[in-house]
C-alpha cells in the first residue's frame, strides 16, 4: 500500500492518478482510493476501504494524512509506504485556487501549519520537479519496495 499525502494543493491527487494510469498500463492490478471521496470518518473510511483491497497488485491512498495518528493507523494495515509530497505555501494556496472545488484559504494554511510529517519511505518536493518527474520516482521507488517483499527463489531459501 502506498500512501500519497501532503498538504491541500501540492498535488497528491494528479500524482496518484497518473501512479495508477502508469501501472494499470503495465498491467499492474491497483486500485486507488482518494480521501476527496468521503465526506465523513474520512480515514476510518479509508482504512476499511485499503485495508481490504486484494493483497494482489499495489492499492494508492491520496490524502492530506496531516495528522500522526492517521498515519500510524495506516501503518498497522501492513506493509505500507508513505510518499511525502511537499511544496511551498505560495504554490499550494495558488493550486487551491485553481481548483474547481477548492477548500478555504484558511483550511489550506491550517492544515499547511499543523501538518506533522510522516516517516515518509519518499519524499517529492513538487516546487522542484513536475508531476512527471515525480510519478517516475513513485514507479521506481514502488518496483525497488516490491523486490525487498518478493520471496527469494527456491534455491534460496532454507528448509
Amino acid at each position: 500500500m502506498i500512501v500519497i499525502c501532503g498538504p491541500p494543493g501540492v498535488g497528491k491527487t494528479t500524482i496518484a492518478t497518473r501512479v495508477r494510469d502508469r501501472l494499470a498500463e503495465r498491467d499492474v492490478p491497483v486500485r486507488l482510493y482518494h480521501s476527496d471521496d468521503f465526506s465523513s470518518r474520512t480515514y476510518e473510511q479509508l482504512a476499511e476501504q485499503a485495508g481490504s483491497a486484494p493483497a494482489a497488485g499495489v492499492t494508492l491512498v491520496d490524502g492530506t494524512f496531516y495528522r500522526r495518528k492517521w498515519q500510524t493507523q495506516f501503518r498497522t494495515l501492513g506493509d505500507v509506504r508513505f510518499v511525502h509530497v511537499t511544496a511551498s505555501l505560495e504554490t499550494c494556496l495558488e493550486r487551491n485556487r485553481r481548483r474547481g472545488d477548492s477548500i478555504s484559504e484558511q483550511g489550506v494554511h491550517v492544515v499547511y501549519r499543523e501538518f506533522e510529517a510522516p516517516d515518509a519511505d519518499l519524499e517529492i518536493d513538487t516546487d522542484q520537479c513536475g508531476p512527471t518527474v515525480a510519478v517516475d520516482r513513485i514507479v521506481t521507488a514502488i518496483e525497488t519496495w516490491g523486490e525487498h517483499n518478493a520471496a527469494p527463489p527456491a534455491e534460496n531459501r532454507l528448509s
